[in-house]
């Protein structure tokens, strides 16, 4: 006798732990759509509120600004260090040393750059030593070193290299931020 209301008892717990399940489910689930729903407002009022203030809705473009050189401010130089690598093979081996400054747009430009000197430094250093010393032995080679340098800089600091401008009459600031990369030193070994 004592065995049948035990039974009982399970039973009639197990009945409010089944439907106590189910109640926290639908609760869950409710919250859920309740918190996408809100969500969704707010990001709606937002928009509208965007364009009740006036401003149009852009597309999200990841070209970088427009350049602009102030010509009654002196200009900046950014140094770097030394650089040497072994040439491409042309005939036996050899081996360049450079030393060089890169002349920036402004101050701004400067600092922004000497955050990101270890990618240029691996990039230079990548682009020197894929040369071959006949290249670099005419002053053209050196010129087309200086611009292909320039851009590296350029796209490091996110400015893509303008493929269909490459004329001598172009601006600097036309390319990005670093307008021009002086050699200070140029030895080929």
């Amino acid at each position: 006798m004592s065995k049948a209301p035990a039974k009982a008892e399970a039973t009639e717990g197990e009945a409010p732990a089944k439907g106590g399940k189910k109640k926290m489910i639908i609760i869950i689930v409710a919250v859920l759509i309740l918190a996408i729903a809100g969500g969704a407002a707010f990001m709606m009022m937002g928009k509208k509120k965007h364009a009740a203030d006036g401003e149009e809705e852009e597309p999200a473009s990841h070209e970088p600004p427009k350049v602009k050189v102030d010509p009654s401010k002196p200009p900046v130089f950014v140094p770097l260090e030394q650089f040497t690598v072994n040439l491409a093979p042309d005939e036996g081996e050899h081996f360049l040393q450079a030393t060089m400054v890169l002349r920036v747009a402004d101050a701004h430009v400067g600092d922004s750059l000497k955050l990101y000197m270890p990618e240029l430094k691996h990039r230079m250093i990548m682009l020197l030593s894929s040369k071959k010393p006949s290249t670099l032995a005419t002053v053209e080679g050196r010129e087309d070193l200086a611009d292909e340098i320039k851009d590296e800089a350029n796209d490091v600091l996110g400015y893509a290299p303008n493929p269909k401008k490459k004329n001598k009459r172009s601006r600097p600031e036309d390319d990005g931020p670093v307008l021009a990369v002086l050699f200070n030193q140029f030895i080929v070994q």
